[in-house]
């Protein structure tokens, strides 16, 4: 392939030379049409009216396939066939910029509704997509073999199948509204972005007329359950579990928490609650070790259990802030755009102990009806320590918060054991 990379550098922290010709963007209209496209592809410059690239944390990928001239720098996606397989919105919200800002309500409908826009040669590109989908969960089909779980032909399969709707979002932050939800100054915000990333995008202090950012983080993957277009009956009941990454857990079924039991609880209850009529939504958020990171969350294990007196209930927020220097950085304000964008104005099942996202949920709007804690008898042994940590420092629990003198006798295994 012959490169197609230009010999001279093309800076984007000034208008001039880039974003010249961009397309208006104004965040919070109430219609496509008068919002228009978030533009963020590198290869028109003069059109782009957003800061950073499309694909979130896959970006980097992109930029080094271009490098090595696996790809042309100004391939253009063919969105053929690509549109939602699922029809959800548009809601009230989408047109509410204090509503949502930190995804696109419009980011799957993109080859649809700027459809003149990309005729006209603007490049782009959907940062949500829907789909359907089978899933498989050994857990599901154990509770299907004891016939707590009945196949319905519909939403479970005779071989043990769920039938999904999934849809994956990719950040875009309206960086004036996510000031705002903040409660924070906006120019401190970019400047503070900007000087924590080393310096990756400059246009956060030159561009003030550039609102939006893709940041290059992970995203979600929402997971529906049922009937989706169920979603804007308000009589509809809806259970849901907003799941934080936890790749140890969720993926290789490390007992040190209960991630994977409470995140396959969520999809149970959201199973039986689309199986009555009604809708399930499991939120997978990539905030791997509550946004730290996997790297601080294995040096907070170690901590936690090389400290005198072993690993322990009382001391389980402590080591984290050894560590890391804050308990937790995923930010749940941010959480609640997700369902403003699915139209959800109530969640009757909410499954999920935490107060954090159950205070964020509530503060933008959102009715829960009843909350769900994780069962005892699926909190691995290990992660009682976890459990009792938590609930001791907020988390809902029906029994109530634990005392002192059993937070110091709660305790996991050593490394080595």
């Amino acid at each position: 392939m012959e490169p197609l990379i230009p010999r001279h550098i093309r800076l984007t922290s000034h208008p001039r030379g880039t974003g010249q010709g961009k397309i208006p963007l104004h965040w919070g209209a109430a219609s496509a049409a008068e919002r228009g496209p978030v533009v963020a592809s590198p290869a028109e410059p003069h059109f782009r009216n957003a800061i950073g690239s499309y694909a979130g944390a896959y970006g980097l990928y992109r930029a080094l396939a271009v490098a090595t001239h696996a790809l042309a720098p100004d391939h253009r996606p063919d969105l053929t066939d690509t549109a939602p397989a699922a029809p959800i919105g548009p809601h009230l919200p989408w047109a509410d910029p204090a509503k949502i800002v930190s995804l696109d309500p419009w980011g799957h409908l993109v080859g649809e509704v700027f459809a003149d826009h990309m005729r006209a040669g603007v490049d782009a590109r959907p940062t949500i997509a829907v789909t359907r989908a089978h899933i498989d969960l050994p857990e599901i089909r154990a509770r299907i073999l004891t016939g707590d779980i009945v196949p319905d032909g519909k939403v479970v399969l005779d071989r043990g199948q769920v039938r999904v709707t999934k849809a994956a979002i990719d950040p875009v932050w309206h960086l004036p509204g996510l000031a705002e939800r903040f409660g924070v100054d906006e120019h401190a915000l970019r400047r503070t972005l900007f000087e924590e990333t080393g310096g990756m995008f400059t246009e956060l202090v030159t561009r003030p007329d550039l609102e939006v950012l893709l940041p290059p983080i992970g995203g979600m993957t929402v997971y529906l359950f049922g009937d989706v277009e169920k979603l804007a009956d308000p009589d509809t009941v809806i259970a849901c579990r907003v799941h934080d990454e936890c790749n140890g857990s969720d993926v290789f079924g490390s007992d040190i928490c209960t991630c994977r039991p409470y995140l396959v609880h969520g999809v149970d209850v959201c199973v039986a609650t689309a199986q009555q009529g009604g809708v399930g939504i499991v939120v997978y958020n990539r905030k791997e070790g509550r946004a730290l990171g996997e790297v601080t969350k294995f040096l907070v294990y170690n901590a936690r259990k090389r400290q005198a007196g072993g690993d322990r209930a009382d001391t389980y927020f402590h080591r984290t802030e050894c560590v890391a220097g804050v308990q937790d950085m995923r930010f749940q304000e941010l959480m609640p755009d997700v369902f403003h964008w699915l139209g959800v104005k109530r969640i009757d099942r909410w499954v999920s102990m935490s107060n954090m996202k159950h205070g964020a949920l509530t503060a933008q709007g959102i009715e829960v009806v009843e909350q769900v804690p994780i069962p005892d008898r699926l909190v691995p042994a290990d992660a009682q320590v976890e459990m009792a940590a938590k609930i001791a420092a907020g988390y809902f629990a029906p029994a109530g918060p634990p005392g002192a003198a059993r937070l110091r006798r709660t305790k996991g295994r050593s490394l080595d054991a």
